[in-house]
């Protein structure tokens, strides 16, 4: 399981800071991305962005298509950043 930024995400930065395997990029650019995503390839599912974030923004994936089912399709969206979008910035 990895963890999942949606659409609440208010592009704050702090969940950057604490993740131990840097696992977590902001969008870009920010009109076609706009908010920060997860490689679920690369997330340890540590947590520590969990409370980092200041507008509850990031859930388990699990988590969220069972609380937030509405939100289901960051779980795609937040891979598609990697597989189909940018990725890591260069």
């Amino acid at each position: 399981m990895t963890h999942v930024i949606f659409d609440l995400c208010i592009r704050d930065g702090a969940c950057v800071e604490v993740c131990p395997v840097e696992c977590i990029v902001p969008g870009e650019p920010e009109e076609k991305w706009p908010w920060f995503y997860i490689d679920p390839d690369t997330c340890i599912d540590c947590g520590a962005c969990v409370p980092e974030c200041p507008v509850d923004a990031i859930r388990p994936a699990d988590d969220l298509a069972d609380e937030f089912p509405q939100y289901v399709g960051a779980i795609d969206k937040n891979a598609q950043y990697f597989s189909e979008g940018p990725g890591y910035p260069a």
